[in-house]
């Protein structure tokens, strides 16, 4: 979480620049340097141009078509050049840790993307076009400014993991409920007040983490999700749990490594169910909420 950048980068006649200089487009000869760098990995071609030192993206990278994975990670990219949208068989596509204050609309042009790296740059909004990226499973914009998202995104039905921690959101956008594939699902760090019944729509839910963030109640509807394994709620202000919380039955135990499944819900200002009941596990925590229900 807020992870610091890793901006180094490494002499070289391709990337080589001086510090008042931006690198130059390749020529013809260093575009072949280039596809000598090129791995099949995995049955993917890839090509790895993390940490170079890069300030803008050679015009010849539209010509290599046939990548497939493309890590751009920890350079000093401010924009995206037009010839990444020319990658029309691109699946995975790393710009974490760069200097972008936007993503252009042209992004949507990448129907073959399946998964983005966003996270630890300047951004603020998103392009309504990324929705045209319907393969799309993976979605990382974590450590942004980020505060909503287009309502668009409703359209991304693959979408299984999305992590939006460490931005600007005081309510999770509307579309997000309706991201029913959804299995992983990361909001800490935010503004987050609170949760709104419509979480009841990701059914499909095995991680939820709120974590850090300024809600005081959990809807009943969240004990609608059934497939839960690990439901973090640490360091909020929440006093009281739901009354149903104990037909989260996936929810092994209460976790206090943050890595661990289970429930998390230390450090909140709980009264009902009483702290030293959670204390004493989780099953003793399930029983006393089976039994106050039962006294309504």
């Amino acid at each position: 979480m807020g992870a610091q950048k890793s901006k180094s980068s490494k002499n070289g006649k391709m990337f080589a620049k001086n510090q008042n200089t931006q690198c130059e487009p390749l020529r013809g000869e260093e575009l072949n340097e280039l596809k000598k760098q090129v791995v099949v990995r995995n049955g993917s071609v890839v090509l790895a141009l993390a940490m170079k030192g890069m300030r803008e993206i050679p015009d010849h990278l539209g010509q290599m078509n046939e990548l497939q994975c493309l890590n751009l990670s920890h350079n000093y990219l401010a924009v995206l050049s037009p010839a990444l949208w020319k990658l029309e068989n691109m699946v995975v596509l790393n710009l974490w840790g760069n200097h972008l204050t936007y993503l252009p609309k042209e992004i949507g042009m990448l129907k073959s993307l399946k998964v983005l790296f966003v996270n630890t740059n300047h951004l603020t909004e998103l392009p309504d076009e990324l929705s045209s990226c319907t393969k799309l499973e993976v979605l990382s914009l974590s450590d942004n400014c980020i505060s909503s998202l287009p309502m668009t995104f409703s359209n991304l039905n693959k979408l299984r993991k999305l992590n939006l921690s460490n931005n600007h959101i005081i309510h999770i956008p509307s579309c997000v409920y309706q991201m029913h594939a959804l299995t992983f699902l990361h909001v800490g760090y935010n503004k987050i007040e609170s949760i709104a019944e419509s979480v009841q729509q990701l059914t499909n839910l095995k991680i939820f983490i709120v974590e850090g963030n300024k809600i005081h109640n959990l809807p009943n509807t969240i004990c609608f999700l059934k497939s839960l394994e690990l439901l973090n709620i640490d360091y909020n202000s929440i006093h009281t749990l739901p009354r149903d919380l104990y037909m989260l039955s996936n929810l092994s135990r209460i976790a206090w490594n943050p890595m661990d499944k289970g429930l998390h819900i230390f450090h909140n200002p709980l009264c009902k169910p009483l702290p030293e009941m959670a204390d004493k596990g989780l099953e003793m925590l399930m029983n006393y909420l089976k039994l106050y229900k039962g006294q309504d």
